[in-house]
């Protein structure tokens, strides 16, 4: 396990980099399967990460507290060197329901990750609907555990959340999210 922070080089007000992924129901998606949501919170993450394991419970609750957010769990690990990582493992994650997210979709070829610029299991992305278009309105951590066995005393995407559903900008700081290194192909 590498510790990894993020560093995208998408800024807020960016458009969401567009995806047309398999998720673990049988479905495709893109960002046009959330046109009827306010928000989108895009989560690179995988089954296997102990700091993406940790969060899966926050993100499940924001799954189904939250009606206007959809949330969208993008595995972009490679499944060969990283079994738990599989499509077939992600859909068992799903039937058993350790995994409640909106959609769970796998990144086989790793582009939408490296269009977002991910780099750590989780790395959350959220976007607000502007238009037509989801434009980026925080990119930072989940809360404030800084490993995965620690409690959080503050929700930092429940804040972001709440603001941009409000009509209000973020006023956090997109600061660098934690956790597993996505395992990259190539670097293998």
């Amino acid at each position: 396990m590498v510790m990894m922070e993020s560093d995208s080089e998408l800024s807020r007000g960016d458009a969401a980099p567009t995806f047309d992924l398999p998720g673990t129901d049988g479905e495709t998606y893109s960002l046009d399967s959330f046109a009827d949501n306010e928000a989108l919170l895009v989560v690179f993450t995988c089954n296997h990460c102990p700091y993406a394991k940790a969060k899966i419970p926050l993100l499940n609750d924001i799954a189904v507290e939250y009606d206007d957010v959809g949330v969208v769990g993008i595995n972009s690990n490679d499944a060969e060197e990283y079994p738990d990582d599989s499509f077939e493992a992600m859909q068992e994650w799903v039937r058993d329901g350790r995994i409640q997210y909106d959609a769970y979709l796998r990144d086989e070829s790793q582009a939408v990750a490296r269009e977002y610029g991910a780099v750590c299991t989780p790395d959350p992305f959220l976007f607000v609907r502007d238009g037509d278009e989801f434009v980026l309105a925080y990119h930072g951590r989940l809360d404030d555990a800084p490993n995965p066995d620690d409690e959080p005393s503050e929700f930092y995407v429940r804040q972001a959340i709440d603001a941009v559903l409000a009509g209000d900008d973020v006023s956090l700081d997109d600061v660098p999210s934690r956790g597993c290194s996505i395992k990259w192909k190539d670097e293998n």
